[in-house]
């Protein structure tokens, strides 16, 4: 995509804030990876998962797809994800590769941006107490191209201002952010916009409840409180 960082962010990343990314799309910040902030959410006070299977619920939430799905389980409830393998193939397999691995486990959404046009929240680069988490694949190709939209509840890769350079770290649009983050036709082309792999198809209430948590500085959009995500696991 462009830059999420550009405006915003690039003023967050200069006090130490983790921000999104670079999007190359419209302007302004941007879901990108981003170096620990310098302000750390204290410790969730419930670090054991509940659970260690999806709900019925996501269950029967996923099989109304012939996608392959995951579920994740956050401290602030569960979601389902559906993958768009026919879309972003690359993106897909990225993320399945890490869910596989378990990389997800015990770790935390570092960022929640109120800003219009980048409501978002983020997460898989940080473990508990912020610390960096480093990528175990190779940055991939970005697939920003699609036709797949930053609208809400829509699942996408974060990455930096460099067009191929997402690695474990997604975010998911709390809103309608396709005006900003969408892949925009340049003459001449340029690989710009942040790319869209999946969607919330169970939980969407989940990820409105990390939206609205407290963050410790408006600028630097780190929730006052960890939200965990304790696992996540492909369904189907």
């Amino acid at each position: 995509m462009m830059n999420l960082r550009s405006l915003f962010a690039r003023a967050a990343l200069m006090a130490g804030v983790a921000s999104l990314a670079a999007c190359g799309g419209g302007g302004g910040d941007s879901p990108a990876p981003a170096p620990a902030p310098q302000v750390v959410g204290s410790p969730n006070p419930k670090p054991t998962a509940p659970t260690t299977a999806c709900s019925a619920a996501g269950i029967a939430a996923a099989k109304l797809t012939t996608n392959a799905a995951v579920c994740m389980l956050t401290s602030d409830g569960e979601i389902v994800f559906e993958l768009r393998a026919d879309k972003a193939p690359v993106s897909v397999a990225n993320f399945l590769k890490y869910v596989k691995d378990g990389f997800y486990t015990n770790t935390i959404f570092h960022r929640v941006s109120k800003v219009t046009g980048v409501q978002v929240v983020q997460g898989g680069g940080f473990a508990t107490g912020t610390v960096a988490k480093a990528a175990t694949y190779p940055a991939i190709v970005l697939e920003s191209e699609n036709g797949l939209k930053n609208v809400r509840g829509s699942l996408a890769m974060a990455r930096t201002d460099v067009a191929d350079s997402a690695t474990s770290q997604f975010y998911i649009n709390t809103a309608d952010n396709s005006g900003t983050l969408d892949f925009k036709a340049t003459t001449p082309a340029t690989k710009n916009g942040y790319a869209v792999y999946g969607s919330v198809i169970s939980g969407i209430d989940t990820i409105d409840k990390i939206y609205a948590e407290p963050v410790l500085n408006a600028a630097r959009e780190v929730p006052a409180v960890e939200v965990l995500i304790y696992w996540a696991q492909q369904i189907q």
